[in-house]
């Protein structure tokens, strides 16, 4: 699959990755703080770029943890919270296929509450609650959502916010795309809505390059201290040179123009998709997301999108097949990622990727 054209993975290609500017940043870290970069450090992170997100997220240092990647905050925190099988969770429907892996291999009990054209049903979940549900946890994606591209609303962050404080669950909101908005006004997450009913996870690979692997999470400093001992158990100290790196990537600037370039870049590749899908797979129905990297469509169900997957590199194509963000269903959805997929590839690879699932279709 040479000159395969992948619509699979949710990364930004490499034109619109600000590789001079983070050699500059590399450059400066080493000149500035050789010392700090090369050590161990602490389990919470490097801390100047510890300092420079509790300012950002207006809290104190002791609220945050900076960690190899986001994913790997998610992994300490469901250590943390799921603490014996059975623990009852709530999660979006469809929701990102690791968050999914990550609970079941815990033992989790998962509840998975259907996605709207703006986010997820806050009347079901309240249903859900009043019939007897008590998460521990409920895991949202607030913006331009993993995989299905929606945004919550403020009304329904508000109304998510109630419903913990009203039965005692605390939201996970992961939110690795909130930077990427490319249309609409920005949000308040929830966590600045109710801090002590919140804990939010974010990451740089969207915003700087996957590569980095730096996240963090903002929680309770009792929470982010249970979780720097898992931490300090598990690797004694995260990247301490890819985090100063993104540090001095950050105070220089160079990220708030790292930011506006992915934004113009995957607004023109998410419109372009999206005319694609609607000139070439009519039948397709998807939200047109505001920011993020993904499109999520859902086709009649004569479409066998799973037995398409299995025959996508016939067709010089790739793609994720929707059942791989539920725990069951989704015979007829796939996901699309347009960040790695360069304008002048959209077209071409939307009439491959029509051929695919027409092929599958009875």
């Amino acid at each position: 699959m040479a000159d395969a054209i992948s619509f699979s993975r949710g990364a930004p290609s490499v034109d619109i990755v600000d590789i001079e500017g983070l050699r500059a940043a590399a450059d400066r870290a080493f000149t500035n703080d050789p010392a700090g970069m090369t050590a161990y450090g602490t389990s919470v992170g490097y801390l100047p770029l510890r300092k420079w997100l509790a300012d950002k997220h207006g809290v104190a240092p002791e609220n945050v943890i900076v960690t190899n990647g986001s994913m790997q905050a998610d992994a300490f925190l469901f250590d943390e919270w799921v603490d014996q099988p059975g623990t009852q969770v709530v999660v979006e429907k469809p929701s990102y296929d690791r968050t999914l892996l990550g609970l079941t291999g815990r033992g989790a009990d998962v509840t998975a509450i259907e996605l709207e054209s703006d986010g997820i049903d806050t009347a079901a979940l309240r249903a859900a609650l009043e019939g007897g549900l008590r998460p521990k946890f409920a895991h949202i994606i607030p913006n331009f959502q993993n995989p299905g591209g929606s945004t919550l609303p403020l009304s329904k962050r508000e109304e998510l916010v109630a419903l913990a404080k009203e039965y005692g669950f605390t939201i996970f909101e992961d939110d690795p795309y909130r930077d990427i908005r490319f249309r609409g006004e920005e949000l308040p997450s929830m966590y600045e809505l109710a801090p002590d009913h919140v804990v939010y996870a974010c990451s740089f690979s969207k915003t700087v390059c996957p590569g980095v692997r730096v996240g963090y999470l903002v929680g309770n400093p009792e929470l982010i201290k249970a979780i720097a001992t898992r931490a300090t158990n598990t690797y004694i100290a995260p990247d301490m040179l890819a985090q100063a790196i993104v540090y001095e990537f950050a105070v220089s600037g160079s990220l708030d123009t790292a930011v506006s370039r992915v934004q113009d870049a995957l607004r023109e590749r998410c419109d372009l998709l999206a005319e694609g899908l609607e000139k070439y797979l009519p039948e397709a129905k998807f939200v047109r997301p505001d920011g993020g990297y993904f499109l999520w469509d859902e086709l009649p169900e004569n479409y066998d999108v799973d037995a398409a997957a299995a025959a996508q590199g016939d067709y010089d194509v790739a793609f994720v097949k929707g059942s791989d963000f539920l725990l069951e269903g989704g015979k007829s959805s796939f996901r699309l990622a347009y960040s790695a997929v360069r304008a002048e590839q959209v077209d071409e690879g939307v009439q491959r990727l029509a051929a695919c699932l027409n092929a599958h279709k009875s």
